[in-house]
């Protein structure tokens, strides 16, 4: 065991001393210099001085769901702005840009991995839209990759979402910063909404996983395969749903369809009734006209033999007044014959023009019952062609009444057979999209292997500086015969350049006093580079780590500025604690008489090694 560690040690010092020809410090700066294609998040691994389990994280996404569930068509906001927040930020007037939920991290969030973060995603998108916890955490991945390649682009954002989106996000906010020390009050996530009762369809797939966002993931050590293996399979089963949906509506329309022509031939006949009955009408009003012509005609005939008839009687009443004087003379002159005769002669004239008026009376009255007659036949026209115009105008009527309800019909086969084009459009795209991902997941999945077959021939781990005073290391793997980086451990707050080989695991002291973290003595699995269990003790910042025969030294805080010496096991254990002080940043130096440290005030100690308890020593500090 002994001899493993210090192979290990030797090479971690080899590795420091050339890392500049293996171009460790290099590749990092390249990372850094080409964010838009690779992201790579800077998250603290370390210990915690808090640690929450899986739940309670998923928790605070989940408790931000209940109110937009509820109202989801609607602008809502749910959450603590100073923590975390949610903008539902939609307009169902504005359907030609996506709505979008925004996930605000307020300044006083304690989230430092974005595997944390994209739990509380996950529990939220579960929660608020039914997503499954599989999907929920593949859209949750691909969302925050997404968010961190158009971090603060908001021609980006202005260009595909609508007002109300662009309106919430706040300039030097929007996305994520790959560091998780920017994340507090300074990130705005958008999760673009393509339908906010789309079930599976609710969130923008195609969105979050466009080619900047592929770009970033092939350029992760495994390529991203597996979420992208997930992505491909959610827009597969994206693509069933809107190919069924897009056969639903097509059904739909062709019952619409037989619908619309049912009311186009009701129309057809509706507006042909209301033209004969129009054209009916007219034919009555000019029969009614004409026949009002000819009783005002008659009357005029009437009127005009009444006046021959007037005047005939006028003539006939002055001849028999002048009969009647002449009658008056003669009876006064009985004996007068000349006056007798003339009597006579007047009397006949008279009765000659009464008989003339007479006669015109007749003619008068006979023009008059004509002109009546052809009067009353004028009002019956009238009356008729009142009645024709009356049926025409309810057939107009009901002839615009059936047009209407054949334009709604119209307009119900029209939608039906725009959203069967929009499914199956959607469908298609979704299909294109799925079969093209998967053909390169297949080539990257080919060259992942060929990369591994090479790198596996000659693997080396050792120490990577992460910043310029070279106080955080990171473990990596790399191949040592190209030097070429196999590996990255995400733990990059590796303290005093220090890292043994035990088993399957690396010790090390972790961590940083920065929120939520704490420096701890931490295991780091081989295999997968992470922290696989820290410490229960907290570390000074500036403690060493020494191994000897098996056991584990490092400085233990035990107070606000009280420190001891600890003794821990291959398993992170605490198995003994020096009752004497010691200085932050004593050595712990290895000795065949013990353990030599430096006291609180600032004298040497030697400790014995197996109980920590002090052998020799000028040091009168007392642990607290």
């Amino acid at each position: 065991m002994k001899k493993s560690r210090k192979i290990l040690c030797a090479a971690l010092t080899t590795l420091l001393a050339v890392s500049s020809a293996f171009g460790l410090e290099v590749n990092r700066a390249e990372l850094e210099s080409t964010r838009g294609s690779n992201i790579v998040f800077q998250n603290y691994s370390g210990p915690h001085t808090i640690i929450n389990t899986v739940d309670q994280i998923r928790r605070i996404g989940s408790d931000l769901a209940p109110s937009i569930a509820a109202d989801p068509d609607n602008f809502t906001t749910a959450g603590n702005p100073s923590r975390y927040y949610v903008i539902h930020a939609v307009d169902p007037k504005s359907p030609e840009k996506l709505d979008a939920d925004i996930l605000v991290i307020g300044e006083n969030a304690t989230v430092d991995h974005v595997r944390n973060l994209r739990r509380i995603i996950s529990a939220y998108l579960e929660s608020a839209y039914n997503y499954s916890r599989s999907d929920a955490d593949t859209i949750a991945t691909f969302a925050t990759v997404y968010n961190a390649v158009y971090r603060n682009n908001l021609d980006n954002f202005t260009a595909k979402y609508n007002k109300i989106v662009t309106d919430n996000l706040t300039t030097g906010k929007i996305g994520i910063d790959t560091n998780y020390q920017e994340w507090p009050g300074k990130t705005q996530i958008v999760i673009p909404l393509f339908d906010v009762r789309g079930g599976l369809s609710t969130v923008d797939t195609s969105a979050i996983s466009d080619r900047q966002v592929i770009k970033s993931l092939q350029n992760e050590e495994d390529k991203g395969i597996g979420a992208r293996k997930e992505m491909v399979d959610i827009k597969e089963r994206e693509a069933d749903n809107a190919s069924e949906a897009a056969q639903s509506a097509q059904q739909k329309a062709t019952e619409e369809n037989e619908k619309l022509k049912e009311e186009q031939e009701k129309s057809a006949q509706a507006n042909q009734d209301a033209s004969q009955a129009k054209k009916d009408a007219a034919n009555a009003e000019r029969e009614a006209d004409k026949a009002q012509r000819d009783a005002d005609n008659a009357q005029k005939q009437a009127d005009n033999a009444q006046k021959q008839a007037d005047n005939a009687q006028k003539q006939a009443d002055e001849a028999q007044k002048q009969a009647d004087e002449a009658k008056a003379i003669a009876d006064a002159n009985p004996n007068d014959k000349q006056a007798q005769d003339n009597a006579a002669k007047k009397q006949a004239e008279a009765d000659q023009k009464q008989a003339v008026a007479d006669e015109k009376q007749n003619t008068a009255d006979e023009k008059k019952a004509a002109a009546d007659e052809k009067q009353n036949t004028a009002d019956e026209k009238k009356a008729a062609a009142q009645d024709k115009q009356n049926t025409a105008q309810d057939k107009q009527a009901k002839a615009e009444e059936q047009a209407s309800k054949t334009a709604d019909q119209a307009a119900k086969t029209a939608e039906a057979q725009s959203e069967s084009a929009k499914a199956q459009e959607q469908a298609d795209k979704k299909r294109t999209e799925a079969q093209e991902e998967r053909a390169a997941i297949a080539e990257d999945q080919q060259a992942l292997i060929r990369a591994e077959e090479v790198a596996e021939e000659n693997v080396l781990y050792g120490l990577k500086s992460i910043d310029d005073l070279g106080a955080m290391s990171a473990i990596v793997k790399m191949n040592s015969a190209t030097g070429a980086l196999v590996k990255e451990s995400p733990v990059s707050v590796i303290r005093s350049r220090t890292v043994y080989e035990d088993g399957n695991n690396f010790v090390a002291i972790a961590g940083t006093n920065f929120g939520n973290g704490a420096i701890k003595l931490v295991l780091i699995d081989k295999e997968n580079l992470e922290i696989a269990k820290e410490s229960n003790e907290v570390l000074s910042e500036t403690s060493v780590l020494v191994e000897y025969d098996g056991s584990y030294y490092a400085v233990v805080k035990t107070g606000a500025t009280s420190f001891v010496v600890g003794k821990f096991n291959n398993n992170a254990d605490l198995e003994v604690k020096s009752p004497v002080a010691v200085k932050a940043a004593t050595p712990i130096t290895i000795t065949t008489k013990g353990v030599l440290v430096t006291s609180s005030d600032g004298l040497p100690v030697l400790l014995n090694a197996k109980d920590l308890t002090a052998v020799t020593g000028n040091s009168k500090s007392d642990a607290k």
